[in-house]
C-alpha cells in the first residue's frame, strides 16, 4: 500500500475522531455514516443499537434509506446479519450479498439492485460497549472483484470501537450529569429543609414577630432590609426568605460587602468586560447576573462606597446594568436582600448613605432582636448547639447543668445568638462528662464564686492595701520628695504627710533609688 494510499484511509478515521466528539453522540452518529458513506462509496449505511437486554436491534441511525425503511430494519437476537453480529460479536462480510439466504433485505436495497441486475456487497462489524455487543454498524457497498475486503472489515471494526468509545465518554459523561443533577436536587431539598420557617430557634415575643414578618415577605419579590447588630441571625433570615419563596429553586447568592475591599466591590456586583483593567482577560459575570431570576443577599450594605452605591440605585431602579468596561445593559430579575447593623438613618443625616437609596432598600424592613431582649430562647438555643456540636465532635454530651443554664441566663451576650454558638462550642470541646457544667464556659461569664476567685479581704483592707501601692509609687517617682510626690497623686502636701504617717511608709528611703 502506497503512502498515498495510507493517507486516503487515514483522512476518513481523522474525520470521524472529530464528528464523534460532538457533545451529544446521537446527533453525532448519522455525521459519522456520512463519513464512511462517502468514504466506501456506500450505497447506504446504518448504526444499530441493541436494546437493554440485549435481544434486539433497531436503527439509530441511517444514511441512503427512506424513514419506512428504516423502521422496518429491526431484528431480534440471532436474526439475519445483524442478528448474528450481536450474538457472536465478530464481524461478517458479504461479497456477494445476493448468494446469502440470511440476508433478510428489509430494507429492501437487494430487491432494488436485482431489478438493475447489479450485484452489491455488505459489511456488517459490532460495536462494543463495556465489553459487550452494544450495536452494530454496517454498509452496503457496490460489488467490486478488486475491492480489499480484509482491508476495508479492519477499516470498519476500527470505526466501529471509535463509536463504542464515543458512546461509552457519552454514558458516563450522561451518568454524570445526571447524579449532578440529583446532587443539586437533594441539596436545594435540604436547604429548603434546613432554612424553613419551622427551623428557626426561638418562642420568645420578639422572634414571634420575626416569623410573622419573614411569613408575610416570604411570597412576594419585595425588597427586604435587614436590621439587627452583629449574631443576631441576620443571614439566616435571608436563608428563610429564599427558600420560603417561589424563588426557591433559583440562585441564592450573598455577597458580604464590609469583606470586600472598595476596589474589587463593584467588579464583584456587576462583572466586567476583558481589557476593563490590567488583569481583565476574560468575561466575568458579576453577583447581580449570578442571582438572577433568584435572590441577591448584600451583607453589611452600609457599608458601601458612594460610587457604588449609585450603581446599586440604578440596578434597583431600572433593574439593568453595565459591566465595568462594558457598553451594553444587562437586565437582571433579581430579588434584593439587604443586612446592616449600621444606622441607616443616622448615616444618610451624616451624608454616608445615600438617602434615595435608603428609601429604595427601606421596603420592608425586618428587625432581628439581640439575644438580650430573649431570654426565653436562650435555654432552646444552648441545648439546639449542644446537640449539633456535640455531633459534629463525636461527643456524648447530652445536657447542661442548672448551674451552667443560670450563669448562661445571667450573662449579657454582646455577641448575641453567634457569642451564645461559641461559647457552646467551647464547652462541649472541654467537657469531660455527659453533661456541660458552669466550669467549662469561657472565663468571661464566670462569677468569682464559680471561678474561685471571690477576695479573701474585705472592702476597708482591699481599699487601704491600693492607697499604700499609689503612695509607694508616687514617692518612688518623686525619689522620696513629698511635694513632687503629692502633685503626682494630684494632692496637698500635707494629705500626703498624714496618709504616709497612717501607712507607716519611709519618704527617705526612695531618695536613693
Amino acid at each position: 500500500m502506497t503512502p498515498s494510499e495510507d493517507a486516503l484511509l487515514l483522512s476518513p478515521l481523522l474525520e470521524l475522531s472529530h464528528a464523534l466528539a460532538a457533545s451529544d453522540i446521537r446527533s453525532a452518529l448519522p455525521k459519522a455514516l456520512e463519513i464512511l458513506s462517502e468514504a466506501f462509496g456506500a450505497l447506504n449505511g446504518a448504526i444499530l443499537l441493541a436494546d437493554e437486554e440485549g435481544k434486539g436491534l433497531r436503527i439509530e441511525a441511517a444514511r441512503g434509506l427512506s424513514k419506512l425503511a428504516a423502521e422496518r430494519a429491526h431484528y431480534k437476537a440471532g436474526e439475519g446479519i445483524n442478528g448474528r453480529v450481536l450474538v457472536s460479536g465478530k464481524a461478517v462480510v458479504l461479497p456477494q450479498a445476493s448468494q446469502e439466504p440470511l440476508f433478510l433485505d428489509r430494507t429492501g436495497v437487494l430487491k432494488e439492485q436485482k431489478r438493475k441486475k447489479t450485484e452489491l456487497s455488505f459489511f456488517c462489524v459490532p460495536i462494543f460497549l463495556d465489553q459487550k455487543t452494544a450495536g452494530t454498524l454496517c454498509l452496503t457497498v457496490p460489488y467490486d472483484r478488486h475491492r480489499d475486503f480484509d482491508r476495508d472489515t479492519k477499516l470498519l471494526q476500527i470505526a466501529a470501537s471509535m463509536v463504542g468509545l464515543a458512546m461509552k465518554v457519552a454514558k458516563l459523561v450522561a451518568a454524570d450529569r445526571q447524579r449532578l443533577v440529583e446532587e443539586n436536587q437533594q441539596l436545594r431539598l435540604e436547604l429548603r429543609e434546613r432554612y424553613d420557617l419551622r427551623h428557626l430557634i426561638g418562642h420568645s415575643h420578639a422572634m414571634q414577630r420575626v416569623y410573622e414578618a419573614v411569613a408575610q415577605a416570604a411570597p412576594s419579590s419585595t425588597t427586604v432590609l435587614i436590621r439587627g447588630e452583629s449574631g443576631t441571625g441576620k443571614e439566616l433570615v435571608a436563608h428563610a426568605l429564599h427558600y420560603n419563596s417561589p424563588r426557591a429553586e433559583k440562585p441564592f447568592i450573598k455577597v458580604s460587602c464590609g469583606a470586600l475591599p472598595e476596589n474589587l466591590i463593584e467588579s464583584e456586583l456587576f462583572g466586567y468586560e476583558p481589557g476593563a483593567f490590567t488583569d481583565a482577560r476574560h468575561q466575568k459575570k458579576g453577583r447581580f447576573e449570578l442571582a438572577h431570576g433568584g435572590t441577591l443577599f448584600l451583607d453589611e450594605v452600609g457599608e458601601l462606597s458612594a460610587a457604588t452605591q449609585v450603581k446599586l440605585l440604578r440596578v434597583l431602579q431600572e433593574r439593568e446594568f453595565e459591566r465595568l468596561g462594558g457598553v451594553s445593559p444587562v437586565k437582571v430579575d433579581v430579588r434584593l436582600i439587604a443586612a446592616t447593623h449600621r444606622d441607616l438613618e443616622a448615616a444618610v443625616r451624616g451624608g454616608t448613605f445615600r438617602e434615595d437609596l435608603y428609601y429604595r432598600l427601606h421596603v420592608f424592613e425586618l428587625f432581628m432582636p439581640p439575644l438580650r431582649e430573649r431570654q426565653a430562647d436562650i435555654l432552646l438555643l444552648a441545648d439546639h448547639f449542644v446537640e449539633k456540636v456535640a455531633t459534629a465532635q463525636g461527643k456524648d454530651v447530652r445536657r447542661i447543668s442548672t448551674s451552667a443554664i443560670d450563669m448562661l441566663a445571667a450573662y449579657h451576650w454582646p455577641g448575641n445568638v453567634r457569642e451564645l454558638e461559641n461559647a457552646i462550642e467551647r464547652a462541649v470541646l472541654v467537657c469531660e462528662g455527659g453533661v456541660i457544667h458552669a466550669h467549662h464556659l469561657p472565663p468571661s461569664l464566670q462569677t468569682a464564686e464559680v471561678s474561685g476567685t471571690l477576695p479573701g479581704t474585705g472592702l476597708g483592707e482591699a481599699v487601704a492595701a491600693f492607697e499604700r501601692d499609689l503612695l509607694q509609687d508616687a514617692l518612688k517617682s518623686a525619689r522620696g520628695n513629698r511635694s513632687r510626690a503629692a502633685r503626682l497623686l494630684q494632692t496637698t502636701e500635707r494629705i500626703l504627710n498624714y496618709k504616709v504617717q497612717k501607712h507607716g511608709l519611709e519618704p527617705e528611703r526612695f531618695r536613693n533609688l
